[in-house]
C-alpha cells in the first residue's frame, strides 16, 4: 500500500473527463492544477477533519497520504462534487439531496429557491410531490382551483434549466409521487412529450397495499393529501399497465417501492422516507444529503499463485466455493486489499461529513445528525473477467452477494471503529441500531451510478455490464477510432484470434456473440449488456441489494422488440426479489437514440431543441415601479427588448434584506426566464397575482397580498404583451434533448448506464 512517487496511470479519455470538468481553472478557464494535485486538493481537505478528534498534525499527514494514495491508485474515488469542490471555495461536497415540499405555495417556492442553491453547488435534488393537492382540489386562500403537482413540476424544471451546476455539472431531479394520489394518471404520462420536463427524472411511489390489490386484481384508494379522504378507487392492474406501457415507451416512469424503503428506514423515529436522489439509490430523509464514493473492483484482485492453495483459502475464510474455475487472466479476490480499502473508504467518507460546506443550514443539521454515507462499488464487470465468470450466471449472482457482503460487514465494522473514537450519529437513540451495534453512520452501502468516475478509474461502471466490447469513438470531426476493451485485446491476442479486422466488425455490433471465430469460453466471460436478458439484470440488481444498506442504480435494459409483457415481468421479479425499485430502458425506444453499436431498429431522426431562453441584448429599456408590501418598499423594473417584448423583472426591496429581498429576487429571475423563453406575460400573472403572505399592505388604492402579488401586479400595470413564440437561442450546449442518444457535447454514443445517460466519450452524464 506504499509508493506516492510514480505517476498516476490514467488513460486519454481519463485526463481529457479530468481537463473539461475536474481541475481547477483559472478565470481566463486555463487549466492551472495537474492530477496529482487534485487529488492531494482532496486528500488535504477530507483528512483535516481528523484535527477535530483529538490526532496530531503528523497523524494527520499520515492520513493524507493514505487517502492520496487510495485515489492516485484508482482503488477509490469519491462522487464528483468531492472531487470538483473539496479544497475550494465553493466546498459542497455531496452529490444527493431530497427537499421537501408541503401543501403551500411558500414551501413550493422555497424548494424551487433551495434547489436552485444546490444545483449550483453541483448536487442533485429529489422531491416527493405527493403532499400537493390534486389538481382541481379547493385553494382556501383565494378559493381558486389547484393547479396539481405536476403544473409546479414544471416550475421546478424551468429553475433547474437556468442553473448550470457550478460550471461544471448540470441540474437533476427526480420527482416521485404516490400511486395513491388523485393526480397519479396524469402524472404517469406527464413525460409523453419529449419537450417536457426534461430535467427530472420521474418514478411513481408503489405501496404496498397498491401491490396487493394488484395481486388480487382488485381496486385501490386515491387519497386527498389535504383532506386525507378518498376521493376515488382504480383498477389496480389498470394503472400497472399504464405504468408498464410508458416505461416500454421511453423509459419512464421508473418504479419506486415506498413501504420497503421505510422498512429499512434506518431511524422511522426522525421521519418517514418519501423520495430519493436522482438515480434511485439513495432514499433520504427532507433536507437530507449524503455523500457517496465507490471502490474499483477491478483492482481487488491479485494475481493467481497456487490456485488450488487459493481456492481452498477462500472456502475456509469466506464459506465459498465461488472461485473455483481458472480465468483466463488467472486472478482471485484479493480480500485483505478489499479489506484494507473498505476501512479507509468509509473513514474518508465520514471525514466528508465534517469538512462539507452545506448549501443549507437546515441540511446540514440533518446530516451531521444522521450521518449517512454511501459506499459502493465500480468495476463489477471487469471483476467478473478477470476471474473468469460470466456475469449472467448463479456463479456471479453468488459472487455478487459475497463481495457486497464482505464490504457492509467491513463497512460496519470501520464505522463501529470510528464510533468508539468518535461517538455514535447523534439520532442513533430510537434508530434501528439502538441496543445492537453502535455505528458512526446511520447507513453505509450503496450502489450509485459511476458515469465519469469509472472513465477516470479506467473500469467498467457500477454493477454494469460491459458497455460494448469494441466500439468507435469519435475523436474529431471526420476522424473515428476503434476502441478495445483491453481485457479482451489481451485474451484475444494469447489466443490467437486478434485481428484489426475482427475488432472492427466487432465495433460495428458492440458484442462478440455470433463470430465463429472466437472460442465459446471467451464468448461467455465477455457479455455486454444486450447480451443479458432482462431477468438476469434484475437477478444481478437483487443480488447487490440484499447486501447494501441502501439502494442500488441500475439499468435494466431491453432489446428493442421487447413487450410491455416484458417489462411488467421484470417489474414484479424485482418485487419478488426485494428490489427497492427499477429503471428499465428498451433500446431505440426513444427516437433520438443514434445507432451506434447496431442494436438499433430504426434510425435516428435528428436531435430537436428545446424552448430555451433568449439571449440578453446589450440595451434594454423599461420602467421602475414602486410598490409597498408589507416587507418593506418594493421597486420593481421591467424591462423589454428591442422589438417591445417583456424580456426581464429585476426587483429592489428597500432597507429590507434576508429571506423577502431572495425571495424577490428569485421570483424576478423566474419571471424573466419566463419571458425569454416567450411566455406570455397574462400567463405570469395569472400564477403570480393572488397569493397572499401574512403581512399584507396597501398601496395606490389596492391591496397588495405579498411581494409575489406585487410583482404580478407591476407586470400587469406595465401594460405590454410579447408575442409568443417557440424561443430557439442556446445560451450553452446542454440545450439539445438529453434523453439518450448523441452527446450534447460531443456528438458520441449515449447510453443509459446505472439509471442515468453517461457519454463513454466524453465523460458527460445527465445526473
Amino acid at each position: 500500500m506504499k509508493g506516492l512517487t510514480i505517476g498516476i496511470n490514467l488513460t486519454q479519455n481519463a485526463l481529457k473527463v479530468l481537463e473539461k470538468r475536474y481541475l481547477k481553472k483559472n478565470e481566463e478557464g486555463k487549466i492551472v492544477e495537474t492530477p496529482e494535485e487534485l487529488f492531494r486538493r482532496v486528500a488535504k481537505t477530507v483528512a483535516s477533519a481528523d484535527l477535530n478528534y483529538g490526532k496530531t498534525p503528523a497523524e494527520v499527514a499520515k492520513i493524507e497520504e493514505d487517502f492520496y494514495t487510495m485515489m492516485t491508485t484508482l482503488d477509490f474515488l469519491p462522487n464528483s462534487p468531492t472531487l470538483m469542490n473539496a479544497g475550494r471555495r465553493l466546498g459542497q461536497l455531496s452529490a444527493c439531496f431530497v427537499l421537501p415540499i408541503e401543501d403551500s405555495m411558500e414551501s413550493i417556492f422555497d424548494a424551487v429557491k433551495n434547489a436552485a442553491i444546490i444545483h449550483k453547488s453541483g448536487g442533485g435534488t429529489g422531491f416527493s410531490f405527493s403532499r400537493l393537492r390534486p389538481s382541481g382540489d379547493v385553494v382556501g386562500s383565494t378559493k381558486g382551483i389547484s393547479s396539481g403537482p405536476i403544473s409546479f413540476m414544471t416550475v421546478f424544471d424551468t429553475a433547474t434549466e437556468a442553473v448550470k451546476q457550478g460550471g461544471t455539472r448540470r441540474g437533476a431531479n427526480i420527482g416521485l409521487l404516490r400511486v395513491d394520489h388523485p393526480d397519479i394518471l396524469s402524472f404517469i404520462i406527464c413525460k409523453d412529450e419529449n419537450t417536457k420536463l426534461n430535467n427530472f427524472n420521474i418514478s411513481v411511489a408503489l405501496t404496498e397495499e397498491f401491490m396487493k390489490a394488484l395481486e388480487e386484481d382488485r381496486e385501490y384508494d386515491l387519497t386527498n393529501p389535504r383532506t386525507e379522504k378518498v376521493t376515488n378507487r382504480l383498477k389496480a392492474r389498470e394503472v400497472f399497465n399504464l405504468i408498464v406501457n410508458h416505461a416500454w415507451k421511453n423509459g419512464e416512469p421508473g418504479i419506486v417501492f415506498l413501504d420497503r424503503i421505510n422498512e429499512s428506514n434506518p431511524t422511522p423515529n426522525i421521519g418517514e422516507i418519501e423520495s430519493t436522489n436522482p438515480c434511485g439509490e439513495q432514499p433520504l430523509l427532507p433536507f437530507e444529503s449524503c455523500n457517496l464514493g465507490s471502490i474499483n473492483l477491478a483492482r481487488m484482485i491479485t494475481k493467481i499463485v497456487n490456485s488450488r492453495e487459493s481456492i481452498v483459502r477462500s472456502q475456509e475464510t469466506h464459506d465459498s466455493r465461488l472461485i473455483t474455475r481458472y480465468s483466463p487472466l488467472q486472478y482471485e479476490v484479493d480480500w485483505e486489499k478489499l479489506k484494507y480499502v473498505t476501512w479507509k473508504a468509509v473513514h474518508f467518507l465520514d471525514n466528508v461529513i465534517d469538512v462539507n460546506k452545506y448549501p443549507l443550514k437546515k441540511i446540514e443539521e440533518m446530516t451531521k445528525a444522521n450521518r449517512k454515507i454511501g459506499l459502493g462499488v465500480m468495476g463489477w464487470a471487469d471483476m467478473l473477467i478477470h476471474l473468469g465468470v460470466p456475469y449472467n450466471s448463479d456463479m456471479a449472482v453468488k459472487l455478487a452477494e459475497e463481495v457486497m457482503g464482505f464490504i457492509q460487514k467491513e463497512g460496519r465494522a470501520a464505522s463501529a471503529a470510528i464510533a468508539e473514537e468518535r461517538g455514535v450519529f447523534p439520532n442513533y437513540e430510537g434508530s434501528i441500531y439502538d441496543g445492537k451495534m453502535r455505528l458512526r453512520n446511520a447507513t453505509i452501502t450503496t450502489i450509485a451510478p459511476t458515469g465519469s468516475l469509472s472513465i477516470i478509474a479506467g473500469c467498467s461502471s457500477g454493477i454494469e455490464p460491459l458497455f460494448a466490447v469494441s466500439f468507435i469513438r469519435n475523436v474529431m470531426e471526420g476522424t473515428k477510432l476503434i476502441e478495445v476493451n483491453p481485457y479482451f485485446e489481451k485474451v484475444a491476442k494469447e489466443r490467437g484470434f486478434w485481428s484489426r479486422e475482427l475488432m472492427g466488425r466487432i465495433a460495428e455490433k458492440g458484442s462478440i456473440h455470433g463470430f465463429d471465430e472466437i472460442p465459446a469460453d471467451v464468448k461467455a466471460v465477455f457479455v455486454t449488456a444486450h447480451d443479458i436478458t432482462p431477468m438476469e439484470h434484475i437477478t444481478m440488481q437483487s443480488a447487490f441489494q440484499r447486501r447494501v444498506d441502501n439502494a442500488v442504480s441500475k439499468t435494466v435494459n431491453f432489446p428493442h422488440d421487447a413487450t410491455p409483457k416484458d417489462v411488467e415481468d421484470a417489474y414484479l421479479l424485482a418485487y419478488k426479489l426485494g428490489c427497492k425499485g427499477v429503471t428499465v430502458y428498451r433500446d431505440g425506444s426513444r427516437e433520438e437514440q443514434v445507432l451506434t453499436t447496431g442494436k438499433t431498429r430504426k434510425e435516428a431522426e435528428p436531435t430537436q431543441t428545446k424552448i430555451v431562453p433568449r439571449k440578453r441584448p446589450e440595451v434594454t429599456r423599461g420602467a421602475t415601479r414602486f410598490m409597498k408590501t408589507g416587507c418593506s418598499n418594493l421597486y420593481v423594473t421591467i424591462n423589454e427588448d428591442e422589438n417591445g417584448h417583456l424580456f426581464e423583472v429585476f426587483t429592489h426591496m428597500g432597507k429590507a434584506g434576508g429571506c423577502a429581498a431572495s425571495q424577490a429576487e428569485a421570483i424576478g429571475r423566474l419571471v424573466s426566464l419566463a419571458f425569454r423563453s416567450n411566455i406570455e406575460p397574462d400567463e405570469v400573472v395569472k400564477q403570480l397575482k393572488g397569493i397572499s403572505c401574512h403581512s399584507p399592505a396597501w398601496c395606490n388604492g389596492g391591496k397588495i397580498l405579498s411581494c409575489s402579488d406585487a410583482i404580478a401586479k407591476a407586470i400587469e400595470k406595465y401594460n405590454t404583451k410579447g408575442e409568443q413564440g417557440n424561443g430557439n437561442g442556446h445560451k450553452d450546449g446542454h440545450h439539445e434533448i438529453m434523453f439518450i442518444g448523441a452527446c450534447p457535447e460531443c456528438g458520441g454514443a449515449v447510453e443509459h448506464e446505472g439509471g442515468c445517460a453517461v457519454c463513454h466519450n466524453c465523460g458527460f452524464t445527465k445526473c
